[in-house]
């Protein structure tokens, strides 16, 4: 695993509610602080993305996702297929917690959520002590950035740091898919 030696300013910039630009499995990503509607607000008004559509968390452990997810609405026959998956591009759309914020399901009454292998990634989210916000660094409808220098240029000064780091090598977004029913959103 690579040092970072640009996290105590990454971390610095979710601290401060700022977005991020970050690598994951397959694109780099715009990030943020769950916690912080305004932060949130800031990602999705720079992605143009509407809030009734929801975001996905990553995280480096479940653990890091039992304050979003209703962990007791998983059915004990589903946890298998969830578990044995993670940590990997696989993100799962659980029941959300009651207490989940809007700014983070959306519309919708489940939340998002994946446990990356990326070491990058579960460094950022060990340092910063729970999951980010992770929806791919492109303008809604548009393609999806795939280095630093294409992040710099659609975005510029809107986002607080680019963590310019290597992606996890997959060539496809991450797999989305229902917990409850094992349905494939997104392949």
């Amino acid at each position: 695993m690579s040092e970072l030696s640009n996290t105590p300013s990454a971390l610095t910039c979710l601290n401060e509610g700022e977005v991020i630009v970050y690598p994951t499995e397959a694109v780099f990503g715009l990030g943020c602080d769950p916690d912080n509607q305004h932060a949130v607000e800031k990602l999705l008004a720079i992605k143009q993305r509407p809030v009734e559509k929801g975001l996905i968390l990553i995280a480096d452990n479940y653990g890091q996702l039992l304050k979003y997810v209703d962990d007791a609405k998983v059915p004990m026959d589903k946890r298998a297929d969830i578990f044995s998956s993670w940590p990997a591009a696989i993100t799962w759309v659980m029941p959300a917690a009651k207490s989940t914020p809007k700014w983070l399901t959306g519309q919708f009454d489940t939340i998002a959520v994946r446990v990356t292998n990326h070491p990058t990634v579960k460094r950022l989210c060990q340092e910063f002590g729970k999951p980010l916000v992770s929806t791919s660094a492109n303008l809604t409808g548009q393609e999806t950035v795939i280095s630093i220098e294409q992040a710099k240029e659609q975005f510029a000064d809107q986002v607080g740091f680019y963590v310019d780091e290597p992606l996890g090598g997959n060539t496809q977004p991450s797999t989305i898919k229902d917990a409850m029913t094992g349905k494939v959103f997104r392949g």
